[in-house]
């Protein structure tokens, strides 16, 4: 099963506490299927895994021949893994088949659907039911009127459809216009004692990027935001902001922390808009979750993860032409991250983000930063441009790979030759 797994034999012998997040990840679901389950359940999988362990959960998962039912909002995972989707929405379920682009294609066309046949049945009864009310007193035509309301009783009910959860669009307040540049890195060390993060590397951000840094966990990518902010400053070489006007706003992972404890959810929103209108402010914090007399609690009294959404709302109604986001869809459900995906797609400043969210980087980012060995290496375009350029980087390192052991075997030949033919000689 190690091997499986991924492991090397000698890691049988280490402490579980000297692992990564993944690799615990990996033991827990070995242990699971040496037990031979009929059934898998995986409650949010993929949370605080990186890219590689995401994928790798992802191929390992789909060559099992086991069936199971997976919690999560990671919908790039969704994607790659299941093959039907159940979503329940205000106590109603209903099945897609396929994965989730599936299921959100299906869901639209239902709706649409769904919303032309009520409406045109609408028009009917409204039809009929002016008839009936025209003509009930009628000496003439009662009889025609009754035999149409008792039509109108019999009739099989289209039902409205559900109304769309996304009822509350956000933007971004207005922010002055920053100068074409944003963010500079130039000649960039950085270390934690012998672990050394960034050797002279290089970044220059433009007024419009939307870069969404990637790479192993541990690699600096909270790191580099820190450095951006100034709140760490580099071992050697120079990062810092633009000269004209840039006005960042960050929301870090412990942004929670900084939250008034004593304050309500509503007056901690309130106080940022206070032009809002109550039902403003109860409406958007509807959106990241918080309904009902929730709104009322006090800061004290909210979960870790409901202090981290409010504290991102919180952030995000701040004017700013820079935002520096350091994984901003950590407990935020998946129509909260569209409402976030959507703000951030129109919002006309520049954007700085973390994120083991894929999909969620799909569709904001406008260029990729990969953290390798030391450097930030550029990729000009979405995360789809990133795959291909992977992809064709994999296949030409394979290729240089095959050329290279093939040149060895004909060297290693040619040797060979030449030590049996100076073996003849010497006979």
């Amino acid at each position: 099963m190690l091997p499986e797994m991924g492991f090397e034999l000698e890691d049988s012998e280490r402490l579980v506490s000297d692992f990564s997040c993944g690799w615990q990840m990996r033991m827990s679901l070995g242990k699971i299927l040496l037990q031979e389950p009929d059934l898998l359940l995986l409650d949010e999988p993929t949370n605080h895994l990186d890219y590689e362990t995401v994928d790798w959960l992802g191929a390992y998962l789909k060559g099992l021949n086991i069936p199971m039912v997976i919690v999560s909002h990671e919908r790039e995972f969704l994607n790659k893994i299941c093959t039907k989707i159940v979503e329940t929405e205000r106590g109603i379920s209903t099945t897609y088949i396929g994965n989730y682009s599936d299921y959100t294609q299906q869901k639209t066309l239902s709706r649409e659907i769904q919303e032309n046949t009520y409406q045109r049945q609408q028009k009917e009864i409204d039809k009929q039911q002016a008839f009936i009310d025209r003509f009930r007193a009628s000496a003439a035509r009662s009889t025609q009127a009754k035999s149409r309301e008792k039509q109108l009783e019999s009739m099989d009910r289209v039902e409205a459809p559900i109304a769309e959860l996304k009822t509350v669009t956000f933007e971004f307040p207005p922010a002055p216009k920053s100068g074409k540049d944003v963010v500079l890195v130039k000649d960039l060390v950085h270390n934690y004692d012998e672990q050394i993060l960034f050797l002279d590397a290089h970044l220059n951000v433009e007024r419009g990027d939307r870069i969404a840094f990637l790479g192993p966990n541990g690699a600096g990518k909270s790191t580099l935001l820190r450095l951006i902010m100034g709140i760490e400053k580099p071992s050697d070489g120079v990062v810092s902001l633009g000269k004209h006007n840039v006005i960042p706003g960050y929301f870090e992972q412990n942004q929670a922390e900084a939250l008034n404890l004593t304050k309500t959810v509503m007056n901690t929103i309130h106080d940022e808009v206070p032009d809002w209108k109550n039902v403003e402010v109860r409406s958007l914090l509807g959106r990241f979750l918080f309904s009902g007399d929730t709104v009322f609690k006090t800061v004290e009294g909210l979960s870790g993860g409901e202090k981290a959404r409010l504290a991102l709302v919180k952030m995000l109604l701040q004017p700013a032409n820079l935002l520096v986001l350091d994984e901003p869809t950590n407990h935020l459900d998946i129509p909260a991250k569209e409402m976030l995906e959507q703000a951030l797609s129109k919002y006309e400043g520049t954007v700085l983000l973390v994120s083991h969210d894929r999909y969620f980087i799909s569709q904001v980012a406008n260029k990729i930063v990969e953290l390798n060995e030391g450097e930030l290496v550029v990729y000009p375009g979405n995360y789809y441009y990133y795959l291909e350029k992977k992809e064709e980087e994999r296949l030409k390192a394979e290729q240089a790979r095959i050329k290279a052991e093939k040149e060895a075997k004909a060297a290693a030949k040619r040797a060979k030759q030449r030590e049996n033919q100076k073996a003849k000689k010497k006979k």
